[in-house]
């Protein structure tokens, strides 16, 4: 068969859908898999050996643009369809691209649009990735499959490219590297100080000699920015720092992140990635609720404050941010230390 995997819009979501594709590549080991994903998250794919390919659709919600994508999946001849999104446009793109087999959770209106459909349960405590692993149980019958962590294979042009990429920043090829990633597009409330994150990396600069690297989105930039400028005019200097803010696709991210030692993140994207790339992660958790969202996998840390309002999920908070601000860079920089020095790193490919 050929089946394609419409895939989340949002970089957290997908990669918290890849244990679900591992899954459907377990069930189908010799069939045909085929991403149908927004085009800006697709060179993530180069990383998951688990699919055939990428059909990259145009990321719109405008009605004229789903035709469009209708087409496009027309095109690839697919048997059947695994909507992991819940939306209406998902399953109505299957269904005009005339895949014979769509299986999805009944929402949104779209349950006559399917032809197998799952009766989604009601919110419970566990993880978010368990959701989009149940749509693979519930097609085969099955009671429930293991939840594995998401998992990214770096190829060694990806590798190579980082490694250009740092070296054109005069980072030596055995720096230690603590990539550190102040964004998150949900909303101001999921980020950190930009200067909690500077006096972290300080404090680190103190103990060990280890080298920031930037990453995230264009929208990112000024977070960055200001990171450079409080390690600029910390005395004595604060240790390296190299700024790829805006400057990396997800595929050369993913490579940037291999090379990484720890990764000091919000809760967003990039930290999902360098979970699945098996780098210990240092994760800032405030109006979300990590039980649901934290990253999977071994030797991660979720530091969060137990203020009474959290987890709100508010885009912005309406109050004083306390989950955030309380936070502290000594318990950040602690965290990483010890995930620094405690216990054995995870093997590197390339």
């Amino acid at each position: 068969m050929r089946i394609v995997i419409c895939t989340p819009n949002w970089l957290g979501d997908l990669m918290l859908s890849l244990p679900a594709i591992e899954a459907l590549r377990a069930r189908f080991p010799t069939d045909t898999l085929i991403v149908a994903v927004p085009s800006h998250l697709a060179p993530l794919f180069d990383a998951v050996p688990a699919v055939d390919g990428a059909l990259p659709l145009a990321g719109s919600f405008r009605w004229r643009e789903w035709r469009a994508q209708a087409k496009a999946m027309r095109a690839g001849r697919f048997d059947a369809a695994l909507l992991l999104p819940n939306s209406f446009q998902a399953a109505w793109v299957a269904a005009w691209a005339s895949v014979p087999g769509r299986w999805g959770y009944r929402a949104d209106g779209r349950g006559w649009l399917l032809t197998t459909r799952i009766r989604r349960r009601a919110p419970v405590a566990g993880h978010a990735a368990e959701d989009y692993l149940r749509l693979v149980a519930g097609h085969a019958g099955d009671g429930a499959l293991r939840l594995a962590p998401p998992r990214l294979v770096p190829r060694p042009d990806q590798r190579a490219r980082a490694r250009r990429m740092l070296a054109a920043h005069a980072v030596a090829p055995d720096a230690v590297l603590v990539g550190v990633a102040p964004g998150a597009a949900y909303g101001s409330a999921k980020r950190w100080r930009p200067d909690r994150f500077a006096d972290a990396l300080a404090s680190l600069a103190s103990q060990a000699r280890v080298t920031g690297v930037l990453v995230g989105a264009e929208t990112d930039r000024a977070a960055g920015c200001a990171i450079e400028s409080r390690l600029a005019s910390a005395r004595p200097a604060a240790g390296k720092v190299v700024n790829l803010i805006g400057q990396t696709d997800l595929s050369t991210l993913t490579g940037v992140l291999s090379l990484c030692r720890v990764l000091v993140s919000n809760d967003f994207g990039a930290m999902h990635v360098g979970a699945a790339l098996g780098v210990p992660v240092t994760a800032v958790f405030g109006p979300t609720d990590e039980r649901r969202i934290r990253p999977l996998g071994q030797g991660h840390a979720v530091i969060s404050e137990p203020v009474a309002c959290r987890p709100c999920g508010h885009r912005a908070c309406p109050i004083d941010h306390r989950c955030m601000t309380r936070v502290t860079p000594h318990a950040i920089a602690a965290s990483v230390a010890a995930q620094l020095g405690g216990g054995q790193m995870p093997s590197r490919v390339g």
